[in-house]
């Protein structure tokens, strides 16, 4: 994560060729359930925008890079990797929205 970006590598996955919306999730948390389909319906939304879900347990240098103290905690990310927007706790749906908008313009 040189120059504050994300890059596939941090996140073992290829990123959006628009945007990516990036979850940090755990295993026991009811929020990241909800946030999981919120997040998935909104790439569904948009061409050339994935979703991705990290498992913050099992990425804790990530987790500790990014500064997560919670979860779920949601990224949205522009084409270049560069984060637009966070959210920690489960984000509204038109909030996702919204900040999808201006990582693609």
């Amino acid at each position: 994560m040189e120059d504050g970006r994300l890059r596939s590598d941090d996140l073992g996955t290829d990123l959006g060729e628009r945007a990516t919306l990036v979850q940090f999730s755990s295993a026991f948390c009811a929020p990241c359930r909800a946030t999981r389909r919120v997040l998935a319906e909104v790439a569904g939304m948009v061409d050339g925008v994935v979703h991705v879900e990290v498992d913050a347990e099992a990425n804790l240098d990530l987790v500790r890079r990014l500064e997560v103290v919670r979860t779920p905690t949601v990224l949205v990310l522009d084409a270049g990797g560069r984060i637009v927007w966070r959210a920690a706790g489960a984000p509204r749906k038109i909030d996702v929205i919204a900040a999808l908008g201006s990582a693609v313009t």
